[in-house]
């Protein structure tokens, strides 16, 4: 167990460039049997995993370029480690589900390339490392999109590359500026994010620093109105790339506010919490309203992911317990089920070459299994009762209640909205008389496709009905998170606020 994290972040890679040696017929069982191996060590890391401990665990550290304060240094708490679960059971799952027969070898590869970097991402505790893993993922993701997507997938990939490279540039300002601040303040270099938090910065200071984060993270998620590039990416991407960029990408975002924006510039988050709660409402309210105006059934899921992750920003910056506990397990939850509701669609995309519900009804007389295991993932995503989707919204708003109730009862709007857009995709796909010829004879999911989507269903009512197991290491990591929050506050307003949303009866 010493050198865990590193076998996990790095074995996919590995296993990637031997499969260049593998046979095409064969590289698609190389790929589903790496990634299960990956899903594996992650879910031993999980059972070595102290549930009692809200420190970072499993720390390896190397020092690299000593004199700039450079290192390779892994670990892993209770925010980071079901995001690597989540990572590597996605990866999993989407190789499972794939269905692309082209140029397989290389499609395999740039999954496992992309997984490396995504496990990196979760896992670093050098920023410097964090930003390498960071920027590597697009590379991967930006080739599947253009080699394997439809009509416009170059045009979507590059859109996809500009945006997040044009705000990680920024991000890059920020850190070597923050690494020169530590030098000055300590006469030593370091890059390392737990050095970071012991250091108290002006307020000013703050408010530029959390800019120049802000803007990659904001356009990773993304946030209004830099999100225009994701229905670009999901619409043209192939179901794999939409899977993974849904269940996994958008969630390295809303990590990175949490990991370093809340922690590192306290003051400046409390500064802009009320403007970036109104942003996270318009993404709520404003992307339902759109995903209700769309024929496409994709175009309905990427919008549907714009608007909870409104939801997701909304707990991040509650600035208590149960907002940021409810918005991590929020990112957990919709990409559980955003990945399922996009290998679904991808499933009667294969059938009938075709997304659009004008072209569907009574597809749940002709294909029961997909129309029932469909209504469950469409359920979890308008957060019904005793599903996953269920539990991360409602802490979610309770935490942002203590801070606003006004902006709360609008964002909650969301939840009707979605029950709106969602039930009206499946009452015009799955009900009514089947019209078009062409779907009598549709074939309902084979065991490829159930093997993939069965563990789905079972961890959506599974995590919904006893989510502990996972709410409390990522309760216990955020409540020390928060700890250091306030340790590190230098204005009053903000210390007073960390107290109001942290204190029992808060916001009443």
């Amino acid at each position: 167990m010493n050198h865990i994290l590193t076998l996990i972040v790095f074995f996919p890679i590995v296993a990637g460039i031997f499969a260049f040696l593998v046979h095409p017929k064969s590289v698609r069982v190389f790929g589903i049997s790496v990634a299960t191996i990956e899903f594996i060590l992650s879910i031993i890391l999980w059972l070595g995993f102290d549930a009692n401990t809200s420190g970072i665990q499993f720390v390896e550290y190397i020092p690299l370029i000593s004199q700039f304060g450079m290192s390779y240094y892994l670990g892993v708490d209770g925010i980071s480690l079901f995001l690597v679960i989540l990572s590597t059971f996605m990866t999993m799952v989407a190789l499972i589900a794939v269905s692309i027969k082209t140029d397989i070898k290389n499609l395999v590869i740039a999954v496992l390339f992309l997984e490396t970097t995504m496990v990196g991402v979760f896992l670093s505790l050098d920023i410097i490392l964090f930003y390498l893993f960071w920027e590597a993922s697009l590379v991967p993701m930006l080739y599947i999109i253009g080699a394997w997507g439809s009509e416009r997938r170059i045009y979507a990939a590059i859109k996809f590359f500009l945006y997040t490279f044009a705000g990680s540039v920024l991000m890059l300002v920020g850190i070597l500026y923050m690494g020169y601040l530590f030098y000055e303040a300590t006469g030593m270099w370091s890059f390392a994010i737990t050095d970071w938090y012991q250091m108290a910065l002006p307020f000013g200071t703050q408010l530029w620093l959390f800019g120049a984060f802000f803007l990659a993270f904001a356009i990773k998620v993304p946030m209004f109105p830099f999100h225009t590039w994701l229905p670009y990416a999901h619409g043209q991407a192939p179901t794999i790339g939409s899977v993974i960029l849904a269940a996994v990408l958008l969630k390295m975002g809303t990590y990175g506010f949490v990991r370093f924006s809340l922690p590192l510039f306290p003051d400046a988050s409390i500064y802009f919490m009320i403007p970036i709660a109104i942003i996270a409402v318009i993404m709520v309210i404003y992307a339902a309203m759109v995903a209700y105006a769309q024929e496409d059934m994709k175009q309905v899921i990427a919008y549907s992911s714009i608007s909870h992750m409104g939801i997701i920003i909304l707990g991040t910056f509650a600035m208590n317990a149960e907002g940021i506990t409810g918005s991590i397990f929020l990112m957990i939850s919709h990409g559980i089920v955003s990945g399922a509701l996009f290998m679904l669609v991808g499933v009667i995309y294969d059938r009938r070459h075709t997304k659009m519900m004008s072209q569907f009804g009574g597809l749940a007389s002709v294909m029961p299994t997909f129309a029932t295991i469909y209504g469950i993932m469409l359920m979890a995503s308008v957060g019904l009762p005793l599903t996953i989707g269920f539990v991360g919204e409602f802490l979610s708003l309770m935490g942002f209640y203590r801070i606003d109730w006004v902006i709360t009862l609008f964002a909650g709007t969301g939840i009707i909205l979605g029950a709106l857009y969602m039930l009206t995709l499946y009452k015009r796909s799955f009900f009514g008389e089947v019209t078009n010829e062409e779907n009598r004879s549709l074939k309902d999911l084979n065991g490829k496709e159930l093997s993939a989507l069965i563990p789905l269903v079972i961890l959506v009512v599974l995590l919904g009905v006893y989510p502990k197991p996972i709410l409390g290491p990522i309760d216990l990591s955020v409540k020390k998170m928060i700890q250091t929050m306030d340790n590190k506050v230098v204005t009053k307003e903000a210390k007073d606020l960390i107290y109001k949303a942290n204190s029992i009866g808060g916001g009443e």
